[in-house]
């Protein structure tokens, strides 16, 4: 077995290359064969999803030329003991002596550079997990997010640093956190030797009150300061902890002067994050700033199909899709909250998907994203739209450029508003509800006659929701 193993590291060191070979191959270790059954040992459960996804089918096909009594290769974190003798010089740069759950990594500093006296206990708790489902294939690209998508690539595909920090900043649930996720997934793919910290800024608070606690803050400004790549979510949450601001200026200044990468995450930009040191704010606007913007309804459309692909057998209506990209308009968690109630709900009771059953089973959700646009929203974007005065369309005109608006608004009030009629009549200068009822036949009339007319409606409605 030892000869057949120096036959497959050798070929694999020809086909890969020596840094990718001593990174993922060399550190492997063969166990035992039991009934064609080969184990190899990994140092850690991150380790081991890295060679089964990349290496695996090649490992099989070269052991089953040197041995064919090989039927498969498994690939299992070796025992406990067995990693506690293994040298530190085996691991990988970017994966650590302490393992991880096999779903959620920790990408933490290397072993190989941490200080002697940094004990597994020291460095256990530095990184947070990482989503194995938060990567660039998994994340659809619109034009609200393709700056920062642009950015996020640029950082992980680029040895340079090309903009110090990258700043993303978005409304909750638009996608920083995935984007963050897909930049230190790709770093480390792409270059293991690199040492990667990601985690949020209340666990780095966390983690530098901790160190004065133990007075073990030599070790903290260790374990931060010698990264390659320092990656802070949330950043918003340091707000009024002066202490914690006051560590992090001074970690943010020394990896910027040894020309290492950080990215950061809020939910505002640099100039709007209120409690924050105006210093650290100016720091933070250094690089490139980019935003994530509410999602419009063709990036909703295409995150429903995605998530719908990743399901695999779920087959879900195209109008069901579209009915759930055109009303949960709030975040994409709410739209994949959306969907997977949908289908679990279809699993479960056995009723077929459809937008009625949709409707009866995301009742809380759907009023809830009513609530979000207003009356008031509405008249004024019809108002822009049709470059009429908001009191020409309150007013008892008649004339059909200003009747035709009123109409429209009213239809799209009754459409994406819980208001009952009679309100809406109200809030269009008194008007009855059969004024309403009848504004909202008229409407749905010329969008079944005039094609042009229904693209205008639909176009409001796509301004209205992002």
């Amino acid at each position: 077995m030892d000869a057949a193993w120096v036959g497959v590291k050798k070929r694999l060191r020809l086909e890969l290359g020596d840094n990718t070979y001593q990174s993922w191959i060399a550190p492997l270790g063969v166990g035992g064969l039991a009934e064609g059954e080969l184990v190899l040992y990994v140092p850690t459960p991150f380790f081991g999803d890295h060679v089964r996804s990349h290496f695996l089918d090649r490992l099989t096909a070269l052991w089953r030329a040197e041995q064919p009594v090989v039927r498969k290769v498994v690939v299992k974190v070796r025992p406990r003991q067995g990693l506690a003798k293994a040298p530190a010089a085996a691991l990988p740069a970017a994966v650590t002596a302490v393992a991880a759950p096999a779903a959620a990594i920790k990408v933490m500093k290397a072993v190989s550079a941490m200080p002697a006296a940094a004990s597994e206990k020291d460095i256990a708790g530095v990184g947070a997990p990482l989503d194995q489902r938060f990567t660039f294939d998994n994340f659809v690209v619109g034009k609200s997010n393709e700056l920062a998508y642009a950015a996020a690539r640029r950082v992980t595909e680029s040895a340079a640093v090309n903009f110090n920090p990258l700043f993303l900043y978005g409304g909750v649930g638009l996608g920083k956190t995935h984007l963050m996720h897909a930049i230190a997934w790709g770093i480390c793919e792409r270059d293991p030797g690199r040492r990667v910290i990601y985690l949020s800024a209340e666990k780095f608070m966390y983690q530098f009150v901790r160190a004065i606690r133990h007075n073990d803050q030599m070790a903290f400004k260790e374990q931060f300061r010698s990264v390659d790549v320092l990656m802070i979510d949330d950043v918003q949450f340091i707000s009024g902890k002066n202490s914690t601001q006051e560590e992090f200026f001074h970690t943010f200044n020394a990896l910027v002067d040894h020309n290492r990468q950080i990215i950061i995450s809020a939910d505002r930009s640099p100039t709007d994050l209120e409690g924050i040191e105006e210093r650290i704010r100016s720091r933070l606007g250094w690089g490139l700033v980019a935003d994530i913007h509410p999602t419009d309804y063709e990036l909703r459309l295409g995150i429903l199909q995605s998530k719908i692909e990743s399901l695999r057998k779920v087959e879900v209506p195209k109008r069901v899709t579209e009915f759930l990209a055109a009303r949960i308009t709030s975040n994409v968690r709410e739209l994949e909250g959306a969907l997977n109630r949908v289908v679990a709900y279809a699993e479960l009771v056995g009723r077929p998907i459809a937008v009625e059953m949709a409707q009866d089973v995301l009742q809380d959700l759907l009023r809830a994203n009513d609530r979000r646009i207003t009356i008031d929203d509405i008249q004024r974007k019809v108002a822009e739209y049709y470059g009429v005065r908001m009191n020409e369309m309150l007013s008892a005109r008649r004339a059909r450029v200003i009747a035709r608006p009123r109409q429209v608004a009213m239809y799209l009030a009754k459409q994406l508003t819980s208001r009952s009629l009679p309100e809406i009549g109200r809030k269009f200068g008194g008007r009855d509800h059969t004024t309403v009822i009848h504004a909202v036949r008229k409407v749905e009339e010329l969008c079944g006659a005039d094609s042009a007319f229904h693209e205008e409606i639909v176009s409001l409605k796509r301004m209205l929701e992002a």
